[in-house]
C-alpha cells in the first residue's frame, strides 16, 4: 500500500530552492515566522553532495525547520520522513526529525511525540541521514505514535546541542512505508489457506485447526461461505467470521480467545442455535467461567432444554455465569401447558410417592400436581414408568387413598429439568421477557447455590421460577424484579407464582414483585427474606388479598426483614405434611419478622397481615418474633393484624410459649396486639378479687397464660379509705376463653394497679 500512489496524495515537501517562505523556524502553522530573509538562513545552489540545498546557521538552543504545509497522516498510513545533513563549520550539533501534529480544526494535538531520535554530526563534510516514522499505531519501529486524533502534520527537523555551528540540509524526503507494516497490520490467516472450502458439504474442520495452529497470536479469518465442521473445533487464537459454520449436535466449536455469543451469533448466523452451542462449551471448558450474551436479544419460539445443549453431560457442580442479554418468547403452541388427568393413590407411609398411576407415560417431569389434599406447588420430581410411580416434590396432607389428579407441565424458557443435579449456578443481568407467552426458569431437580441477581422476570404466563425437586437449596435471588402478567386483574383471581422452594437456605434480598398471586411459597428452613417489596392490591374496593408469602413448614428457623409488604400477608401453614397432625415433631416456630411495613389498602376490615393456617390439630406456636414493623391500612380501618385460619384445624393457644409481640407500629388498625402487654385497671370499689379483662390485645386469640408483674400506682386502699398492705396473688386463663386474671387480695380493697400478662410461657 502506497498511498501517494493509491490514492495520488502530495507527501513530499517542496524543495528549498522553490523558497524558504514555506518554511517555519517555528512550528510551520499559518503565521509562524518563516526563514525568507533570515540572516542565518541561505540557498545553496550546488553544493556537491547535495546540489540545490539549504544552509542554517544554528542561533537557538532548538532551531526548528517546519514545512507550512500539510503532511497528511491517514489511519493505518505510515510515514517516513528523511533528511540528509552535514556540518560544515563552528560547533557540532544534534539532528533529529520532528513534526507537529494538527486536529481536523487546526488545533495542536498535545501531549504526542512530535521528534524521532536524535543523531550526532561528528564530522565535517560527512553526510548524515536522519530519519523517523510518523503512524497511527503503536508498532515497533514506529517513532511518533499519533494515534487517530491528528489528520496532518508540519514535517520538518530540529538542530539541537551548542549554537555557532552551520550545517547544510539536503530537500526532505517524505515516503509511505506502510508496506513494511502490512504483514504485521493485517494480523490473520485466512481459513481458506489451508484447504478449507465453505461450500457447506465438505469436512473443513482439520483446515480450521490448521488455520488456528499457524496463526500464532494472530486472528484467524473465516470468510464469506457456509463450513462444515464435522468434529470439535477448538481455537486458541482470536476468531474473524464473515461466513458461518454449521456441525453436529455433539460437537462444539470452541472460542478460547473471544467467548461470547454475540461472536457465536455470527459464527451460526442463528441466535437460538448460537446460545446452545456456547452454553455447550460453558460446560465443558475451563478457562470461561461465564458466557457474556454482549446484550442480546434472544427470540424463542420453544423452550430452551439446557441439558440438551450441553448434551454430554448431566451433573455439574463447579460455578458457571451466564450474563448481560434477554430472551423473549414469541407467540407459539410450543409455550402451551400440557395437562394430563390420571388416577393414583397416595400413601403417608410413602410420603413422596403416588402409585400405580394411571397413563403415567403421558405425565411429564416438571409438572403441578393438583387434588383432594394436595398442598400448593406440589411437582413431579421423577416418573418411573416400570413401576407406574410418581416422585413428588413435597408430601401431600390429606390425599390418602385413590383418587384423579392433574398434572400441568408449564412451558419454561430455560428448562434445567434435564440436568439430575447442578451446583453453583448464576444468572446474571438478564430479562426474561415472557410476554404471557412463557414461565421463566425451571430449575434442576437436585443441586444447590443456583444465583440470580439483577434480573427481570418480566410478564410469565404460569411461573417465574419453579423447584420441582431439591435444586433450590441454598438458593440466592438478588435485586430482580418480577412483573405479573395478571396486573388488571383482581387479586383473589390470579394464579401466576413468582418463586417456589422447597429446600432450606434461600437467600431472598432487595427484590421487586408486582401483583402475583403469590409472592414465595416456601418450604425448608433458614431462609433470609430481606429487604424486598411486594404487592399484590387492586382495584376493586373492599377487596380480597392474597399471601404474599405462603411458608409450608411449621419450624422455618427464618428471619423476615426489612421488607415493604403491600396489600397482602404473610400466610404460615404446614399444608406439606403428609401427617399434618402434631404429633411430637417441632410445630410452628423460629420465625423472626422485625422491621417490616406493613401497609394495604380498600379491603375490607376483616382482612390480617399475619395468618397462621394449621391442617392438622394440636399445633402451637413455640417461637415468634413479631416486632419492630409497622401497620399502615389507607381508606379505612382493619380490625386487627393477626389471625387463625381454622379451616382445618386450630392452633392449641394453652401450649403457647417464646412469643414476643412488641414495639410495633399501628395505624388504621382497630385492635392493636401485644405480647407481653401491660394494661393499666382501675376498681372503683372495694372487692377481693378484682377480675381483670385483657380482651384482644393478646396476639392470635391468646389467652393469659402468665402474669409476669403487679404494681400499684399509688396506695390500694379498702373500703373506709386505709391503706391495704397485703399482696394479692394472680390467677391466670380466667374466663371461658381464657382472656381474663382474677387478682386474689387479703382484703376486700380498690385502686389502680399496672398488669403485665403474657399469652405463652417465655421459656
Amino acid at each position: 500500500m502506497n498511498k501517494a500512489i493509491t490514492d495520488e496524495l502530495v507527501l513530499m515537501p517542496p524543495p528549498f530552492a522553490q523558497g524558504l517562505d514555506m518554511w517555519s523556524r517555528e512550528d510551520g502553522t499559518p503565521g509562524s515566522l518563516t526563514y525568507d530573509g533570515a540572516d542565518d538562513a541561505a540557498l545553496v545552489p550546488a553544493d556537491q553532495d547535495f546540489a540545490d540545498c539549504l544552509e542554517l546557521l544554528k542561533t537557538e538552543e532548538v532551531q526548528r525547520l517546519r514545512h507550512m504545509g500539510q503532511t497528511p497522516i491517514l489511519p493505518g498510513c505510515y510515514l517516513r520522513v528523511t533528511a540528509r545533513v552535514k556540518a560544515l563549520s563552528g560547533n557540532l550539533p544534534e539532528v533529529r526529525i520532528a513534526a507537529w501534529a494538527g486536529d481536523g480544526n487546526g488545533d495542536h494535538v498535545a501531549d504526542l511525540v512530535e521528534t524521532g531520535p536524535a543523531t550526532p554530526l561528528t564530522t565535517y563534510g560527512k553526510v548524515e541521514t536522519v530519519s523517523a516514522i510518523i503512524g497511527t499505531g503503536h508498532r515497533g519501529g514506529v517513532d511518533m505514535p499519533w494515534g487517530m486524533a491528528p489528520v496532518y502534520a508540519h514535517v520538518g527537523l530540529d538542530l539541537t546541542g551548542q549554537d555557532g555551528g552551520v550545517v547544510r540540509i539536503d530537500d526532505l524526503v517524505v515516503e509511505d512505508v506502510t508496506a513494511a507494516f502490512l504483514r504485521d497490520m493485517m494480523n490473520w490467516v485466512d481459513v481458506r489457506d489451508y484447504g478449507a472450502l465453505g461450500d457447506g458439504v465438505t469436512d473443513d474442520s482439520a483446515a480450521f485447526a490448521a488455520a488456528d495452529a499457524a496463526a500464532n497470536g494472530r486472528e484467524v479469518l473465516v470468510p464469506e461461505g457456509r463450513f462444515w465442521l464435522a468434529d470439535h473445533v477448538t481455537f486458541e487464537n482470536r476468531v474473524r467470521f464473515q461466513g458461518t459454520v454449521s456441525m453436529p449436535a455433539d460437537k462444539r466449536l470452541t472460542l478460547t480467545k473471544n467467548y461470547d455469543l454475540p461472536t457465536y451469533i455470527t459464527a451460526f448466523g442463528d441466535e437460538l442455535e448460537a446460545f446452545r452451542r456456547a452454553v455447550a462449551v460453558l460446560f465443558n471448558y475451563s478457562d470461561h467461567e461465564s458466557l457474556d450474551m454482549g446484550g442480546r436479544r434472544i427470540e424463542l419460539t420453544e423452550p430452551i432444554d439446557m441439558q440438551a445443549a450441553v448434551a454430554n453431560k448431566d451433573f455439574y457442580a463447579i460455578r458457571r455465569v451466564i450474563r448481560r442479554g434477554q430472551f423473549y418468547a414469541k407467540p407459539s403452541s410450543a409455550w402451551d401447558s400440557t395437562q394430563v388427568t390420571s388416577q393414583a393413590t397416595y400413601s403417608t407411609t410413602s410420603p413422596t410417592k403416588l402409585t400405580n398411576v394411571a397413563n403415567i407415560a403421558s405425565i411429564q417431569v416438571g409438572s403441578l400436581v393438583q387434588g383432594l389434599g394436595v398442598g400448593r406447588e406440589v411437582y413431579v420430581r421423577e416418573v418411573n414408568l416400570g413401576a407406574a410411580t410418581l416422585t413428588l416434590s413435597q408430601p401431600l396432607f390429606d390425599a390418602a387413598g385413590t383418587q384423579t389428579y392433574t398434572f400441568t407441565r408449564f412451558k419454561y424458557i430455560l428448562d434445567f429439568s434435564g440436568f439430575s443435579a447442578l451446583d453453583k449456578f448464576v444468572l446474571d443481568d438478564i430479562e426474561f421477557q415472557c410476554d404471557g407467552e412463557a414461565s421463566a426458569i425451571l430449575l434442576p431437580p437436585a443441586g444447590q447455590i443456583f444465583h440470580l441477581r439483577d434480573c427481570f422476570i418480566t410478564k410469565p404466563r404460569d411461573r417465574g421460577i419453579t423447584s420441582h425437586g431439591k435444586g433450590c437449596y441454598g438458593m440466592l435471588i438478588d435485586r430482580c424484579q418480577f412483573i405479573s402478567n395478571e396486573q388488571p386483574m383482581r387479586a383473589q383471581d390470579r394464579t401466576t407464582i413468582a418463586v417456589n422452594i422447597n429446600d432450606n437456605d434461600a437467600k431472598i434480598r432487595d427484590n421487586r414483585v408486582v401483583r402475583f398471586a403469590h409472592f414465595l411459597v416456601m418450604h425448608g428452613s433458614g431462609h433470609v427474606i430481606a429487604n424486598n417489596h411486594w404487592f399484590q392490591g387492586d382495584t376493586e374496593t373492599d377487596g380480597t388479598r392474597v399471601a404474599g408469602i405462603v411458608l409450608t413448614q411449621p419450624n422455618v428457623k427464618t428471619t423476615i426483614t426489612g421488607n415493604y409488604i403491600d396489600n397482602s400477608f404473610i400466610e404460615w401453614t404446614n399444608e406439606h405434611d403428609a401427617a399434618p397432625d402434631f404429633s411430637s415433631e417441632y410445630t410452628f416456630g423460629g420465625l423472626t419478622v422485625t422491621g417490616n411495613i406493613f401497609t394495604v389498602n380498600d379491603v375490607a376490615p376483616w382482612f390480617h397481615w399475619f395468618v397462621f393456617k394449621p391442617h392438622g390439630p394440636g399445633h402451637f406456636i413455640q417461637g415468634l418474633n413479631l416486632s419492630g414493623n409497622v401497620f399502615r391500612a389507607i381508606n379505612g380501618k382493619i380490625d386487627r393484624v393477626d389471625h387463625v385460619d381454622t379451616t382445618h384445624a386450630e392452633l392449641d393457644m394453652t401450649l403457647a410459649r417464646n412469643i414476643t409481640v412488641q414495639g410495633n407500629a399501628f395505624n388504621g388498625v382497630a385492635q392493636v396486639i401485644a405480647n407481653p402487654v401491660t394494661l393499666e385497671f382501675d376498681i372503683a370499689s372495694a372487692q377481693t378479687t378484682w377480675t381483670l379483662e385483657f380482651g384482644d390485645i393478646l396476639p392470635f386469640g391468646g389467652r393469659v397464660r402468665t402474669v409476669t408483674s403487679v404494681m400499684a400506682e399509688n396506695a390500694i386502699r379498702s373500703d373506709t379509705g386505709s391503706p391495704v398492705s397485703g399482696m394479692p396473688y394472680a390467677k391466670p386463663q380466667q374466663g371461658s376463653d381464657g382472656r381474663s386474671v382474677a387478682l386474689v387480695w387479703p382484703e376486700a380493697c380498690k385502686g389502680r394497679v399496672q398488669v403485665t400478662a403474657r399469652m405463652d410461657n417465655p421459656v
